[in-house]
């Protein structure tokens, strides 16, 4: 299962004081999605932030949203969920939402925290949503992982 090994990360709500986030979400899968977001807004709330949150149609908008946000934001956090069908589809979504978010990345240098769930069934997505008997909660793991990323690069140009 993914999550075996996984840091336990050390969060300082003084560093994060002040940063701008963003949370972008595709609107599909709703009970999944609504997890996810509440997952990323607990940690924010945890660190005092009160992230933006943007809504989009589906996974694959999520790179466009990503790459307006980051222009204005100190990190931002993009949430969706694909599941597995019995086409192709789900390979090109995956591999373009994959790609379009690390270019975000990599061209604005703002942190992009990717929680998108790319399964085969929509049980395997509530145990890593954050619901009521999830196993993991990506949303809140996505938001972190923006963030420890943009204070580890803060604390470089110091």
């Amino acid at each position: 299962m993914s999550g075996a090994g996984a840091p336990t990360p050390a969060l300082d709500p003084a560093a994060a004081r002040g940063l701008r986030v963003a949370v972008v979400a595709a609107q599909w899968h709703t009970e999944i999605m609504d997890g996810l977001i509440a997952g990323a807004r607990a940690a924010a709330a945890d660190l005092g932030l009160e992230p933006v949150l943007v809504r989009v149609p589906g996974t694959v908008e999520l790179t466009v949203a990503a790459a307006r946000l980051a222009e204005d934001f100190d990190a931002v956090v993009v949430l969706g969920v694909v599941v597995r069908g019995d086409t192709p589809h789900f390979d090109y979504v995956c591999q373009a939402v994959t790609q379009g978010v690390t270019e975000v990345s990599v061209r604005t240098g703002t942190p992009v925290g990717f929680g998108v769930l790319t399964v085969d069934t929509e049980q395997q997505a509530r145990d890593r949503a954050g619901l009521p008997g999830s196993r993991e909660d990506k949303g809140r793991e996505s938001l972190e992982a923006a963030v420890l990323t943009e204070l580890a690069l803060r604390d470089v140009q110091a």
